[in-house]
């Protein structure tokens, strides 16, 4: 079976969370006996590598636009899966699911993930949403199977699609903690010492709210904001410039491998207040090394199903510094790391989240 991936801006170490969704589960995929190219975003793609961990990549055109970029690198690569031979293509997200049609007027069969309502992210205009409106109805309409990543992107499926969906958790691998701290001593942090919040410097994370919640602590912890921009805005600059005028706000920039492996082993906390996630990946990494988190209450975050005192009501900044205010006096022990680790592991388990889309593959491919 030849399987063919678009919708991602690549692999691996490519920041997002569709690309850490791919970079997990393509790997288990090429094991079983299945052919995978994947399509990489050529404005994003800083190596010359052909494979990696069995997954074939391929680096197809993109303007590094946010009005063409999906919809042109989208459209290529659907061509160039046809000239492969791809028995199924598999669209990951709305807005590159617009191109869904094209897939079945070249006689494709076509899965299409479900990432989350992207138009209800504070970034896009009218025209923008609208468009990825319509990327959500054509990929559910023409695609042979879709997926969704939580109980509500599937109910918004139904309600919006009249459609059913299958739901295929994202999921996580347990790391092991490292003891090395020479990354967050270039950066004059101490072990314990910092709140960490990993995150794409666009409004619908809630940055600015974090930053109103640590500035109001009466604490000496440090803020850490691993992330950038991909297109750089009024909105990203604003809060770097932020940073700036606060000696204790740390932005390095995009944090990836074992500099990232660093921030969160010796992170006091981790922090995600935001206004719309699908199922934060940053949030079930933060689990994954057992840290304590702090998250607004929206419902992608609700349904990871974790203690009520984690949770805020999302927007409200006093009852942020609040939360946070109560776990930075807990002692947090090595057996609450372990219990939540545990947990992790066993409700968003990669190999088989990779099981399940074997199946849906395979069912489809006899059809």
């Amino acid at each position: 079976m030849k399987v063919f991936v678009i919708g991602t801006r690549g692999i691996p170490g490519i920041p997002g969370g569709v690309e850490q969704h791919c970079e997990q589960l393509y790997p288990l995929i090429a094991k079983n006996n299945i052919r995978v190219k994947l399509s990489r975003r050529s404005s994003y793609v800083k190596d010359k590598l052909r494979e990696w961990k069995g997954v074939e990549l391929v680096d197809i055109y993109s303007p590094k636009t946010k009005s063409l970029e999906v919809i042109i690198h989208t459209s290529l690569s659907i061509i160039c899966a046809k000239f492969w031979g791809a028995d199924i293509v598999h669209i990951h997200a709305i807005g590159p699911a617009i191109m869904t049609p094209l897939a079945r007027i070249l006689r494709m069969k076509v899965v299409v993930t479900n990432h989350g309502p992207d138009y209800d992210r504070q970034k896009w205009g009218g025209l923008a949403k609208s468009i990825l409106r319509l990327g959500e109805y054509l990929g559910c309409k023409y695609a042979n199977e879709v997926i969704v990543i939580s109980e509500h992107i599937r109910g918004i499926v139904q309600k919006r699609c009249s459609r059913d969906s299958n739901l295929i958790y994202n999921g996580v691998p347990i790391p092991e903690l490292v003891t090395s701290t020479s990354y967050i001593k270039s950066l004059s942090l101490a072990p314990q010492g910092y709140i960490i919040a990993v995150a794409r410097l666009v409004p619908e994370k809630g940055l600015n709210d974090l930053i109103d919640a640590f500035e109001a602590l009466d604490s000496d912890v440090k803020l850490v904001i691993a992330g950038d921009s991909d297109h750089e805005d009024s909105y990203s600059k604003g809060l770097k410039n932020r940073a700036k005028l606060n000696d204790n706000i740390f932005m390095p920039g995009y944090v990836t491998g074992s500099d990232l492996e660093q921030l969160f082993t010796h992170a006091r906390l981790f922090a995600m207040p935001s206004y719309h996630e699908g199922l934060p990946i940053a949030l079930l990494e933060a689990l994954s090394y057992g840290l304590p988190v702090v998250v607004s209450d929206i419902p992608a975050n609700a349904e990871v199903g974790l203690a009520s005192g984690c949770y805020f009501p999302v927007g409200n900044v006093e009852l942020l510094t609040h939360t946070i205010t109560s776990w930075l006096k807990l002692d947090i022990n090595e057996s609450y790391k372990l219990n939540i680790q545990s947990w992790v592991s066993r409700k968003y388990n990669w190999d088989n989240i990779s099981n399940s889309t074997i199946s849906m593959y395979q069912s489809l491919n006899r059809a």
